[in-house]
């Protein structure tokens, strides 16, 4: 039994596969996740096996730190992987750069079998690299394509440079099939004889993740619908060593607009970015999941899913072939609806840390707190934003105080404060109920509405035009001294 039938027989059978296959690159942008989180919904869906496997082959884009970046966040996503380069498994490695030699074996038999040739030419690095824009078709045509094997296998024993290239019938058509976009077919004399094994021996990405993904038996591949050009290619190398080909899923692209792709370039956020930004990781992977994909049938109209109850629905049937806008407001909106579902301790736990960097008074408490803003929090980072008035009150325009809706004016907005003050002074039961039954008879006393009295506190002990409760609530947490305190400010202010 030779090298390549005893690699055959390690390649498991009878189940579906799938792979996440990301290169360390730097942080895990928005199409990243999505592909990770259908990939992993794909295996689970299926109860087939899903790999992390990590391609590694251009050294000159690596970044230190990435991997841990990867396997932080599909830790933290529960993209959990059966298969992997930290768990082991029946086909490693699974870091390409330590299958070097193996991808050297393969691009040799394919030269054996016809399908690839030795190319002697000198190229360029973005070439070689493999990492062309693939829709750019460029045309390589050169001597060395017809070249004997013994004449070219004699030019590499003299130590000539050298890279494999793929051999591209010159004739006829390819087609292949996806599972979004369906049958698609390319002339062959359009495709580009594309590197296969660079000069250091090196595979390039489109040949090692066609090797790999046979010898790790994979099922359905999913990656981005800029690689629909490449997939000819791919089908031709599958056929050239007489492989099964496996299913493509190509995903539309996330857009930032209807021009624009999202890009860390001009800002848009990565996964680590909206989780520092006090997105929930839950709210995330739920609203990434439908960028793009959508359920059938009686589900059609569901918009939450936790990522158990997605690996039931998930088909790939439901991917769409047009792109998928971020909406950064949905987002948010989403966001805050997993924020209400949170019990007062889970929301505490998150908020906490936000709720310090803006409340250093001890006398706050953060518990109560965290209760008031809890059902009006979008995302944790707006947290100290909206509550650092209770740590100390900002400087504010007299103008806050003058509210068409509530009818306020500063005229009775001063004498509003001076009757609240009478009020609160002599209360001795200082709680949210306490004050709001003493200072909704205030204003029955006065014959004016409660917003006369309530708005103009509001303003007095917090400074600005919109908070996270309500005058009573804001007075409850800061208490007796410091609430009069402030009012007694607001007062000298609008007297002045």
């Amino acid at each position: 039994m030779d090298f390549f039938e005893e690699m055959e027989l390690r390649i498991p059978k009878g189940k579906v596969r799938t792979r996440f296959a990301p290169s360390p690159t730097g942080y895990m942008h928005v199409g990243n996740l999505r592909t990770a989180l259908y990939t992993w919904l794909i295996a689970r869906r299926h109860g087939g096996t899903f790999i992390l496997r990590i391609e590694d082959t251009d050294q000159g884009r690596l970044v230190e730190g990435a991997v841990d970046v990867i396997y932080k966040t599909m830790a933290e996503c529960g993209l959990t992987h059966d298969e992997g380069p930290d768990v082991g498994g029946p086909v490693g490695p699974y870091v390409q750069s330590q299958r070097r030699d193996l991808f050297g074996k393969y691009a040799e038999l394919l030269v054996q079998r016809g399908g690839a040739y030795y190319c002697f030419c000198q190229k360029s690095e973005e070439e070689e690299s493999g990492e062309e824009d693939p829709k750019q078709i460029k045309k390589h045509v050169c001597a060395c394509r017809d070249l004997p094997l013994d004449e070219a296998l004699a030019k590499k024993a003299a130590g000539m440079p050298y890279v494999i290239r793929q051999k591209i019938p010159a004739e006829g058509t390819t087609t292949f099939h996806d599972a979004s976009f369906g049958d698609i077919t390319v002339e062959n004399k359009e495709l580009e004889d594309q590197v296969l094994l660079k000069t250091d021996g090196l595979p390039t990405y489109n040949f090692a993740n066609v090797v790999d993904d046979h010898l790790m038996g994979i099922t359905h591949v999913v990656r981005g619908s800029e690689y629909l050009s490449s997939a000819p290619k791919y089908n031709l190398l599958y056929e050239a060593f007489g492989w099964d080909v496996p299913t493509y899923v190509h995903c539309s692209p996330v857009m930032r607009d209807a021009q624009h792709k999202m890009s860390k370039r001009h800002g848009d956020p990565s996964y680590e970015d909206l989780i520092n930004e006090g997105y929930l990781t839950e709210a995330v992977l739920n609203y990434v999941a439908l960028l793009g994909w959508s359920p059938k049938g009686e589900l059609a109209e569901r918009e939450f899913f936790t990522l158990n109850e997605l690996a039931a629905v998930f088909d790939i049937s439901g991917i769409s072939k047009s792109p998928a806008v971020f909406d950064i407001n949905k987002l948010r909106w989403m966001n805050a609806e997993y924020m209400k579902k949170l019990s007062p301790e889970e929301f505490y736990a998150k908020a906490e840390p936000y709720l310090k960097q803006a409340v250093t008074n001890p006398a706050i408490d953060l518990h109560a707190v965290a209760a008031l803003v809890q059902s009006r929090c979008e995302v944790l980072s707006d947290l100290a934003e909206r509550v650092d008035f209770l740590d100390k009150l900002p400087e504010y325009d007299t103008a806050l105080y003058v509210h068409k809706k509530s009818k306020t004016t500063l005229e009775n907005s001063l004498e509003s404060l001076q009757w609240s003050l009478d009020v609160l002074r002599s209360l001795e039961i200082w709680t949210n109920e306490r004050l709001y039954e003493a200072l909704v008879a205030l204003a029955a006393e006065k014959g004016v509405k409660n917003a006369i009295v309530l708005w103009p506190l509001r303003v007095a002990v917090s400074g600005k035009a919109s908070t996270p409760g309500g005058a009573t609530e804001l007075c409850a947490l800061l208490g007796k001294e410091e609430s009069i305190r402030r009012i007694e400010a607001g007062i000298a202010l609008l007297q002045k």
